[in-house]
């Protein structure tokens, strides 16, 4: 008897291990048939080049999407020194190749140093922002300069590794660097490879990146594709939630007002949003605090 595709289907959210090559909205179309719903969403979009930790929300997790977008993230990256392309990584055509050799190892940690903390970052062209209601990346490939404003992202941790010289095929001579990055929520980690590539002269881009956590959610807890087809198992609703955000348990009648959208009084809660949960550890809603009372960001119930 053939299985026939639902409009329900699980709720809950999935740690993928996104492999290369694929868009993340293709790893959503995949795991849309894995769960037979329509009712699939991501977090934080990665590079078809890019591998590693994906976020996915099944049914009414996809309410929190967008706020798991906005945690910290963590990456491991190679970038090259020598070369730059259109797209600030491999995928892009080379547009420059000055070479790099020679670089000494304390120039390069003293440019790395000055891309860390609070800094102004020029967006790659190639991204998502939109631009006068156009992403860039189409203005792009339909012929048009964009010049994207530089915006405000926190670099946490940015730490290289040994310089490594080598020689491509063509002759050039190029520097690669292993790297790791910790970072807001924004921040182009390609950006931060032209831009380092730049402050050395010598131009530089990504050939690799991997996402290895997206807030608590770490690499070592996600699932490739065929795992997945094996075994769906998504984290509950409930267990993200007090995975992710502050948690607030509240009494019955408290959970009864938060259910209805009502705005309580609050006590002294962090910033940002905060899981709030019943007696029952039932996932009531993501508030946060607006004066001394709550505003609902998503309700649960």
């Amino acid at each position: 008897m053939s299985r026939r595709r639902t409009t329900g289907g699980p709720d809950g959210l999935v740690v993928v291990d996104k492999p290369a090559g694929h868009t993340s909205h293709d790893v959503v179309a995949v795991v849309r048939g894995i769960a037979r719903t329509r009712r699939v969403g991501h977090a934080g979009t990665l590079d078809p080049m890019a591998t590693g930790v994906l976020l996915l929300g099944l049914g009414r997790a996809t309410r929190l999407l967008g706020h798991l977008a906005l945690t910290d993230k963590e990456y491991q990256a190679t970038i090259r020194l020598g070369q730059n392309t259109v797209t600030d990584d491999a995928e892009g055509e080379l547009t420059e190749a000055p070479g790099a050799a020679g670089l000494a190892a304390d120039a390069i940690e003293a440019e790395v140093a000055r891309l860390t903390g609070a800094v102004l970052q020029v967006p790659s062209k190639v991204s998502a922002i939109k631009v006068d209601g156009k992403r860039s990346y189409q203005r792009m490939r339909d012929g048009e300069e964009v010049v994207l404003p530089p915006r405000p992202v926190t670099v946490h941790a940015f730490e290289v590794g040994e310089p490594r010289e080598l020689t491509l095929p063509d002759g050039t001579r190029v520097t690669d660097l292993s790297a790791r990055v910790v970072c807001s929520s924004g921040t182009y980690v390609r950006a931060l490879a032209r831009d380092l590539g730049a402050a050395l002269g010598v131009g530089g881009h990504l050939t690799a990146l991997r996402r290895t956590r997206v807030g608590p959610h770490e690499v070592s807890a996600a699932r490739t594709l065929d795992q997945l087809r094996a075994e769906l198992a998504p984290l509950s609703l409930a267990d993200a939630a007090a995975a992710t955000f502050p948690r607030w348990d509240v009494d019955s009648r408290q959970a009864t007002l938060l259910g209805n959208g009502a705005r309580i009084e609050t006590p002294e809660l962090p910033a940002g949003p905060v899981a709030v949960f019943d007696p029952d550890q039932r996932l009531i809603a993501l508030v946060e605090a607006a004066g001394e009372r709550s505003r609902s960001l998503a309700v649960f119930v």
